[in-house]
């Protein structure tokens, strides 16, 4: 699903809002979700799953294509763990209440 199908499945869902609304709603979301990850901060949906982030570290590596040794720089990249109702629900299990 790309950001336009969200914004327009939620704008269906919720009649009494504006589009426009609802796309600001939905940015906003998003942008505080990425600006949480670029701090390195770890962000939780109940029931969805959660995002965090990696830490990767410099190293040398070897081009497959010509084998040239290739020195790959550090950087950071994002985890995502699906929350155990998200797990059920992609396995077609049924998701009783938590105990």
């Amino acid at each position: 699903m790309i950001r336009s199908a969200l914004i327009a499945r939620v704008a269906e869902r919720n009649p009494h809002l504006y589009a426009k609304d609802v796309e600001a709603v939905v940015n906003v979301i998003l942008n505080t979700m990425a600006e949480a990850l670029a701090r390195g901060d770890r962000v939780e949906l109940r029931d969805f799953g959660a995002f965090s982030t990696n830490e990767m570290h410099s190293r040398t590596a070897r081009n497959p294509k010509t084998q040239a040794i290739v020195d790959v720089a550090a950087k950071r990249t994002i985890a995502f763990k699906p929350g155990k109702a998200m797990r059920a629900r992609l396995n077609r299990e049924q998701v009783g209440p938590e105990e």
